[in-house]
């Protein structure tokens, strides 16, 4: 596996989900992601949409609704009719909302019901290419001698990988200044122009400039080295045991959905991702670790991730954006 595929080439194919005319959507299937345009969510439903489209036979939707953690997009889902027309592409940000938010509109096991654990990638440290980081220690020296004085950006408060950096502060006796952003692409932008020092984001995410040389990888949070990065240590190998933060993505359906819909769209989602193309786009292109749960597979990780990050989100006592 290499770094040597462009953005071009990382976006290839997704922009064939369609955005199809109004009077079309009454057979059509939505898929809500409920971050911005340009991050990897967003770029995971447009590579799927096409095999979609093909398997169930009707038009497929991707449609952006994002904000306030992800709880937006959510909302929508959670409170759509169950009938097989409305569908939730989520991220990672998903299994912190009941800690992050103390009004949210919805229960995420009572209201969702969920489809399938499509895959996660791990959370990735880059940089500009001219920027002075070259490790995990670089890093960290430099927040110690300056407080507050290395920022980074994120894909918004509470999300996994903005958790992951107030462990890393935490334990190293450091203080950075966070920069929230409302989608990836927002943060790759910035973190491009130099607004930011540094960004953290799911190597999906970050890839395509890695391996265009436009980002320096700076750090990995994996539980082991990923082949396109194998001489990049993991924060574990840095000196922080137990420190690791992998992004995820995860489709959800509006509870009370047809047990016999939701297979349908589990066996949709399974062939299409199966399928040598896309397979390639998601383990190389945006360096996934592709899982293609059942639903019972899928509720049992986010029990785990919303125990795990919940307990962060508390003890820091985090607050959305």
């Amino acid at each position: 596996m290499t770094m040597k595929l462009t953005r071009r080439a990382a976006l290839g194919g997704l922009a064939a989900a369609s955005i199809l005319p109004a009077q079309a959507q009454g057979n059509s299937i939505r898929i809500v992601v409920p971050f911005g345009p340009g991050g990897s969510t967003d770029a995971v439903a447009r590579l799927v949409s096409p095999g979609l489209m093909q398997r169930l036979g009707v038009p497929i939707i991707v449609e952006n609704r994002p904000g306030a953690a992800g709880s937006i997009g959510t909302d929508t889902v959670a409170k759509a009719r169950p009938d097989g027309q409305t569908w939730l592409l989520t991220f990672d940000s998903h299994a912190t909302m009941p800690a992050l938010l103390a009004n949210l509109p919805f229960n995420l096991t009572r209201d969702l019901d969920p489809v399938m654990l499509i895959g996660g990638a791990p959370y990735v440290i880059a940089c500009r290419a001219d920027k002075p980081f070259r490790s995990l220690a670089d890093v960290v020296n430099a927040a110690k001698a300056k407080p507050d004085g290395v920022s980074f950006g994120s894909t918004g408060n509470g999300t996994i990988g903005h958790l992951a950096m107030i462990q890393l502060q935490s334990r190293s006796g450091t203080r950075m200044t966070h920069i929230p952003y409302r989608s990836g692409g927002l943060a790759v932008n910035d973190t491009m122009a130099g607004t930011v020092d540094m960004m953290i984001g799911s190597a999906a995410l970050v890839a395509a400039q890695i391996a265009a040389g436009t980002f320096r990888a700076v750090s990995q949070f994996g539980p082991a080295r990923l082949p396109a990065l194998s001489d990049l240590p993991t924060a574990e190998e840095s000196g922080f045991p137990g420190l690791q933060a992998e992004a995820w993505w995860g489709v959800l359906a509006p509870a009370g959905t047809p047990a016999e819909l939701v297979a349908r769209m589990n066996n949709a989602l399974r062939e299409t991702l199966s399928e040598e193309r896309i397979r390639t786009q998601m383990t190389q292109t945006q360096q996934a670790r592709l899982v293609m749960s059942d639903p019972a597979g899928l509720a049992r990780f986010l029990d785990g991730e919303v125990a795990k990050w919940g307990a962060v989100v508390r003890e820091f006592n985090v607050r959305p954006d």
